[in-house]
């Protein structure tokens, strides 16, 4: 794992290394090993290194024969060793035994095709000197992050978007349609980020610059097939469809050992998490070392959960407890990181667990991500069941029972009488033709918290509808598709890689130089979770069934047979609980709420005067005031302040080799 960064001036000038080096070192805590810049007329790479494979020679960035190709290069190519085979075979030859030279090299070999050939977790760059042109690609399920921009008549790119900023001449402003999009879906639509004119490279895409000219190509996209094809056919396609994908997890496990420093494994509590890490058992003798997250609070904490699975497995297991205080202390530096408003807390104590790992010297860790993605886990697939259900069966008084079923973990939810649950979650038989039947619920209530906009961000959206931007964007195929895949798609698509791999993956992992690794994000496994029956995902509330039936006997029979309970972390109260933080009175005062133009000040003033006086909360109040809470942060540390008081960065810039 490293930091990526580069420069190319459409204009034919020399790249500047101090731009680089001031871009590379926005990115020492993805990097901490080595920092280097390369310059070659009109381009420039930079590269912060986290040695993981060839700890030696693998220096970045890196060249072949004649420097007409460079290449940084942020992530791991995990079948490098078949595919340094195949190219040995046909007479290539190697310096290293990294799986950055052999990613140049078959590049070398195919050009843009060789993305095809890849498994792995990557966001790379190649300049390509006798073409003056430069390549970017993303890995299929945006694992890692990459992003973009033309500025001034030049383009730059950066693992993380500091790293762009980190040039004085990238404007930096919130776009009000992008902040409507995450108070809507949670996350932005690719390419679009919080800020204007700084763009993601989506996941599944590579990028071509070249002449003056940007050119984005799709490669890859998750798909399904129709509905009248997605049926199961009696118990013999069942255990078929368990032990193929059973086969394909233990081999997708398998070569994300490849490492030439220790690796451990996150453990939740859940199915997900411990049955990678029963796979992991499998290949190795030594005690594995495993970490999780333990809560003061009862409503969140799994830890007899995960004391229980590591028992079983017998791991060298290792927690942190987090309480209020230590999520809010740790607030303003997970924004640092995750570069873009967020609606919960659960990225901080996931920071927290990051910074556990690399104090017991980890650097790689295998997580069980993913899995409620292809399997069906969400309770919001229950969700649309059951809607479904209550659409065609308006009159039941099974409803608010099935309703309550969703949530057992959720006091609050118990508590609702039954006319409230039937009118949240309630679906009308119209609502059946929405292509978002699945997420209405969810992006009705979201959606509501633009309440708290203020009169000019509400007029600069003006009649923009977010959910018309998504319909955009959907694929051709989607409407042929099962209603479960739908919402599969949508989860997989966009809170995946927008939220769940960026904010509580990447971003806080790398705040501390650790690097996690997906089995259930294989290319594999998701190709071919992609063609199970629904049916087999689901079997009438039973989540995940498939993926279950593929556990038995590896993890205790209480965490196969345990209700899915999502990760979760305290939200509002951990700013006003106990210690009084700084910060939140004064991002959050009248005054500076109206001074940084975002939310309505008598709104936000009234939200804030509900928390201290422990007035009844309820799930959009805990959603509102953190995200409002966490865009105050990004005003502050990327609008005001950025290079002038960073005092949420970790790492200084330091000092850099530069090359020409």
């Amino acid at each position: 794992m490293c930091g990526i960064a580069g420069i190319l001036n459409l204009d034919g000038q020399r790249v500047d290394p101090d731009h680089l080096v001031r871009m590379a070192g926005q990115l020492r805590h993805r990097g901490p090993d080595d920092l280097s810049v390369y310059t070659d007329k009109a381009a420039g790479l930079a590269h912060t290194r986290l040695s993981i494979i060839d700890l030696a020679s693998g220096k970045q960035p890196m060249h072949n024969e004649d420097k007409s190709l460079s290449i940084v290069f942020n992530g791991e190519i995990f079948n490098y060793i078949e595919l340094k085979n195949d190219l040995i075979k046909k007479g290539v030859r190697f310096k290293t035994q990294s799986d950055t030279e052999v990613l140049l090299r078959l590049y070398e070999q195919k050009g843009e095709e060789c993305v095809h050939d890849l498994n792995g977790q990557w966001a790379f760059a190649i300049w390509d000197s006798k073409k003056e042109s430069l390549f970017l690609s993303r890995d299929r399920l945006g694992v890692r992050p990459l992003f973009y921009t033309l500025a001034n008549g030049a383009f730059l790119f950066g693992s993380e978007i500091k790293s762009i900023f980190a040039v004085p001449s990238v404007f930096r402003e919130i776009d009000p349609v992008a902040l409507d999009q995450i108070f809507t879906f949670w996350v932005t639509v690719p390419p679009h980020t919080i800020f204007k004119n700084i763009l993601e490279l989506p996941p599944g895409h590579f990028l071509t610059v070249q002449n003056k000219q940007v050119s984005l190509k799709k490669y890859w996209a998750l798909d399904f097939p129709p509905a009248a094809e997605s049926v199961a056919d009696g118990a013999a396609t069942e255990e078929r469809y368990a032990s193929d994908l059973l086969d394909l997890l233990i081999d997708a496990t398998r070569i994300r050992l490849r490492s030439d420093v220790p690796v451990g494994a996150y453990l939740s509590g859940g199915l997900d998490s411990s049955l990678i890490t029963a796979l992991i058992r499998k290949f190795t003798n030594a005690r594995l070392k495993t970490f999780s997250v333990a809560f003061d609070d009862p409503e969140f904490d799994e830890g007899s959960y995960q004391n229980e699975v590591a028992r079983f497995l017998d791991t060298d297991h290792h927690e942190v407890q987090c309480d209020y205080s230590e999520i809010a202390g740790a607030f303003p530096s997970v924004i640092w990181h995750t570069e873009k408003p967020i609606l919960r807390t659960a990225p901080a104590p996931l920071y927290i667990l990051s910074e556990l790992v690399r104090n017991h010297g980890y650097r790689v860790v295998l997580t069980g991500e993913g899995a409620d993605e292809m399997f069906g886990g969400y309770d919001i697939f229950k969700e649309a069941k059951i809607r479904t259900f209550c659409a065609a069966q308006p009159d039941s008084s099974f409803r608010p029972l099935l309703y309550r079923r969703l949530y057992p973990y959720q006091q609050a939810m118990q508590r609702q009488p039954d006319a409230y649950l039937s009118a949240f979650f309630g679906a009308r038989p119209q609502d059946q033709n929405s292509e978002f039947f699945s997420h209405l619920p969810r992006w009705q209530m979201t959606s509501k918290l633009k309440m708290f906009f203020s009169a000019e961000v509400k007029s600069q959206i003006g009649s923009r509808d977010a959910s018309d931007i998504l319909r955009m964007a959907l694929p051709p195929g989607y409407f042929a598709w099962d209603g479960f895949c739908q919402a599969q798609y949508l989860e997989s698509a966009y809170l995946l890689p927008g939220y769940i791999l960026s904010s509580q993956g990447d971003r806080v992992a790398m705040a501390h130089s650790v690097e996690g690794r997906f089995p259930f994000l294989d290319y594999r496994v998701v190709e071919f979770a992609s063609r199970i029956p629904p049916s087999l995902k689901m079997k009438v509330l039973n989540e995940k069934y498939l993926l279950k039936r593929c556990a038995g006997g590896l993890v205790p029979s209480s965490i196969s047979k345990r209700h899915k309970q999502p990760y979760r972390a305290p939200d509002g109260k951990s700013f006003f609980q106990g210690i009084r933080h700084e910060y939140v009175d004064a991002l959050l005062s009248p005054v500076r709420i109206r001074q940084d133009g975002l939310f309505d000040p008598l709104a936000v003033e009234r939200l804030v005067e509900k928390f201290r006086k422990g007035r009844a909360i309820g799930v959009r109040d805990n959603m509102g005031f953190v995200g409002i809470l966490s865009a105050q942060l990004v005003v502050d540390q990327f609008v005001k302040n950025f290079g002038v008081t960073s005092s949420y960065a970790e790492y200084p810039a330091g000092t850099a080799a530069v090359c020409h």
